[in-house]
């Protein structure tokens, strides 16, 4: 069966970055640049590795943002989302509901700058968590 979904990356929030850069660097992975997006008031940097999966790491802007309550939570850091992309986005999310999962969007589909403008969405899948859906492509 084709779920339409690919894993991609996992987001960790964190406070303050530097610690978390330090974990992954120390694993060998390779860090991009960091971005900050106004949209969701976040910095954001995607950390790849040829063996691993991606580490998304996320920190809060400066006023209050979507990851704000999680750090302050979870003054470690917390994985804050897992990521899939997709190629047909309501085929994926036929695809869960179809399983007995529901899907319910707390973010509609919108150009993520970290992604070179790619469309993504979130939503809180009942019993899973928060779940990032990318576009395959523009």
């Amino acid at each position: 069966m084709n779920s339409h979904l690919t894993f991609h990356h996992f987001g960790l929030a964190v406070r303050r970055p530097a610690e978390a850069r330090k974990f992954v660097a120390r694993l060998d992975y390779v860090m991009g640049e960091s971005v900050f997006d106004p949209a969701q008031n976040v910095h954001l940097q995607l950390c790849t590795h040829t063996a691993h999966p991606a580490v998304e790491i996320i920190w809060p802007g400066d006023t209050a943002g979507p990851v704000d309550k999680f750090v302050q939570r979870h003054a470690s850091g917390i994985i804050y989302h897992l990521c899939y992309e997709t190629d047909n986005l309501t085929a994926a999310l036929a695809g869960l509901e179809a399983a007995g999962l529901r899907p319910m969007c707390v973010s509609p589909a919108t150009p993520a700058l970290l992604f070179e403008g790619r469309m993504v969405s979130f939503y809180n899948v009942v019993g899973i968590g928060l779940v990032e859906i990318l576009a395959a492509s523009h």
